[in-house]
Parts: structure tokens; sequence; C-alpha cells
């Protein structure tokens, strides 16, 4: 099994698609105002936001993105206005991450975890 793609409510389809081609994802599916597709630039996963009337109650959804030079890819989106609600620091499970959310509230995690992301020294065997 293998996973296609993640997909993630919005109220504002539109800034929600800017936002995440501001990220660098690419478009490849643009069914405006309903629906929107992308590819991640690295990996073959895909992301998707479709429109919404009302978002989800409670603790909603996080996306983590892996991003290998993390600290020179948050400078970059700083530098085009993007705001972080905490910048890259390293965590007590050996990831290093940025957290920020998108126009829609959803969390997303930026992150560089390297061979830890899949082989932590506690994964089980």
């Amino acid at each position: 099994m293998n996973l296609n793609q993640i997909t993630v409510p919005s109220l504002q389809l539109e800034q929600a698609v800017a936002f995440y081609k501001s990220l660098g994802l690419k478009l490849i599916v643009d069914a405006i105002p309903n629906y929107a597709r992308f590819e991640c630039p690295d990996g073959d996963a895909t992301f998707s936001i479709h429109k919404v009337d009302e978002l989800p109650k409670g603790a909603g959804v996080t996306i983590y993105f892996e991003e290998i030079d993390l600290d020179t890819y948050v400078d970059e989106l700083r530098k085009k206005g993007i705001q972080f609600d905490v910048l890259p620091e390293d965590k007590p499970w050996l990831w290093r991450e940025a957290h920020l959310k998108d126009p829609d509230g959803n969390c997303i995690i930026l992150y560089k975890a390297g061979e830890n992301r899949k082989n932590p020294p506690w994964r089980v065997h």
C-alpha cells in the first residue's frame, strides 16, 4: 500500500491555493472554486484542498512536509511574508520543526528528520 494524497478542507479555496503554491507545491488539478490538487516538489505524494461550508471542530488537521534544508526554506518563506508560529527548533523526538497555519487554520509542520523520520532509535523491530 502507498499513500496517494491528503485532502484538507477550506472555506477560502482561492486563498489556500495561493498559499500552497507559495510553499512550492505544483498545481496539477484546477477545479476552483471547489477543488485543487498539487504535486509535492519531491517524492510521489499529492495534496489536495476541497471547499467546504464549515471547517471541522476540534484539533483539526495537521500536515507535515519534510524539507531537507529546513532553515533556508523557512528563511525564504519568511521573505515572502509567510508568518510562522514556531521557527525551526530541535525536538526531543529528533526532528527539527517549524510550525505555521494555512489560511483556514490547518496546522502545518515543516520538518527535517532524515533517518529518524522512519527509523528513530526507539523504533519497534
